[in-house]
């Protein structure tokens, strides 16, 4: 066995396998890595556009969250305002009711004063017509007298 020939045919087979290897095998695989690379480089940026989204639908969410606060808290007090203003206006209906009732029965108490004030004329009068028929023991005619009966009841 030559040494030489060996180490040669040994070459030349490393070189013919590092050449199948350069020209058929090293390609994919390096265009496979690169592939994965890209992907988790594009992973890897997706999910830092991911979080930095997340921080700004957090801030969305919170700033909504306040907006809705201070919209509840304004609807709360225009419904108090709203309340104290038809409270206030419930009080004077009710203040312009009462003072109607007791107009109205001020009025149906001098009215009922006036009617007992005639009657008590008209009861006077005729006690003052009968009384005199028995001082004077005769009869009066109050149809006659009707103008000194009256003139009576406005003394009265």
């Amino acid at each position: 066995m030559n040494l030489n020939a060996t180490l040669f045919a040994q070459m030349v087979v490393f070189f013919i396998l590092w050449w199948v290897v350069a020209k058929f095998v090293w390609p994919p695989l390096v265009k496979a890595l690169d592939e994965r690379a890209t992907k988790v480089a594009e992973g890897l940026a997706a999910a830092e556009k991911a979080k930095t989204d997340l921080d700004v639908a957090g801030k969305k969410a919170d700033q909504a969250l306040a907006e809705a606060r201070n919209e509840g808290a304004q609807r709360i007090a225009e419904a108090e305002k709203r309340a104290q203003m038809s409270a206030d206006e419930i009080k004077h209906n009710a203040q312009s009711e009462a003072a109607r009732i007791i107009a109205q029965a001020k009025s149906e108490a001098e009215q009922q004063i006036i009617r007992a004030r005639d009657s008590l004329r008209n009861e006077v009068a005729d006690l003052a017509v009968k009384g005199a028929e028995q001082i004077l023991r005769r009869e009066i005619d109050p149809k006659a007298h009707s103008a000194l009966l009256e003139q009576l009841k406005a003394e009265l």
